[in-house]
């Protein structure tokens, strides 16, 4: 009998809570807007507490949450939402209520290390052990595994808040990241783009300017994390990169910006394939949250 696993993908408009044993065994699921952290995690609570009446009991849980967060182990405010912008979640304790009312293991990490996770255990990055996950949407951030492990080290990847060179001339918009202005995400997520262009993204036609631009920005974060961690593959999922078209801008300016530099046969020869959209698709992130409880399911793992 496969294991019972519960996911939430904690998202700064809705939480998704899922329980099953992987992509093609989801019994149940629930979407909840995210409001208060005493709402919004108690509706959360009392959709797994019935369905384990009606399925039978979780072996773990997963929760693959918005941040910044606290991902150390032995820091009292683990498990909590730190630094968050969101309007009363600012050093919430989101781990915490589940751990203590359902009794079970739970696993907690970013939602783009989850998303990666998912992808490494069902999706896109199945057979590698060092890879990215990317979402470009009304964020954008990045999840890492390194040699078979998520990445975590001084707190957890933030690949959406460095600082792209911006020619102020080319492009005279200053970002709107409320932390760093024109970091990755101020200027290519998608409020960054309605904003600079006056509509969303899914209302430029292909031909307009503005995915020379985006492209241009998303192939300088790539190229940068091509260089400094030496991913086997780079996958890129969110909203704005539902636009198709953009893939094949985005291969061709980061082998314009690298110009022959890393002489990898993945780059050279098969671009198409190690810059990709997700296999999971948009699943990537609840059924990321249960790979995090498959994890934490593990005999010794808990978070």
């Amino acid at each position: 009998m496969k294991t019972l696993l519960g996911g939430i993908e904690a998202g700064g408009t809705k939480f998704v809570c899922a329980m099953g044993t992987g992509p093609d065994d989801i019994r149940a699921l629930v979407r909840i807007p995210t409001t208060t952290p005493e709402a919004t995690i108690g509706q959360a609570l009392a959709f797994f507490q019935e369905q384990t009446r009606q399925h039978g009991p979780l072996a773990a849980l997963g929760i693959a949450s918005f941040g910044p967060v606290d991902l150390h182990p032995d820091s009292p405010r683990y498990g909590f939402i730190t630094s968050t912008p969101k309007p009363g979640w600012r050093n919430a304790d989101l781990a915490g209520p589940f751990r203590r009312a359902l009794d079970i293991p739970v696993g907690f990490d970013t939602d783009v290390n989850g998303a990666a996770l998912g992808e490494k255990q069902w999706g896109a990055a199945q057979g590698l052990d060092t890879f990215i996950y990317l979402t470009v949407g009304t964020g954008i951030g990045g999840g890492a595994l390194i040699n078979g492990r998520l990445l975590h080290g001084l707190l957890h990847p933030e690949m959406g808040h460095f600082r792209p060179p911006r020619d102020a001339k080319a492009d005279p918009f200053p970002g709107c990241c409320p932390f760093h202005g024109d970091c990755f995400e101020g200027l290519a997520s998608g409020p960054a783009l309605e904003k600079r262009w006056g509509q969303p993204a899914e209302s430029l036609p292909p031909e307009h300017p503005a995915w020379a631009l985006e492209a241009h920005y998303i192939a300088q974060a790539l190229a940068n994390y091509i260089c400094i961690l030496s991913p086997q593959r780079l996958i890129l999922g969110g909203g704005v990169m539902a636009q198709g078209h953009l893939f094949p801008r985005v291969r061709a300016e980061v082998l314009r910006l690298l110009n022959g530099y890393v002489q990898a046969p993945a780059l050279l020869e098969h671009l198409d394939s190690y810059i990709v959209p997700p296999g999971l698709g948009d699943r990537a992130g609840v059924l990321g949250s249960l790979a995090l409880a498959l994890d934490a399911a593990r005999p010794g793992r808990d978070g």
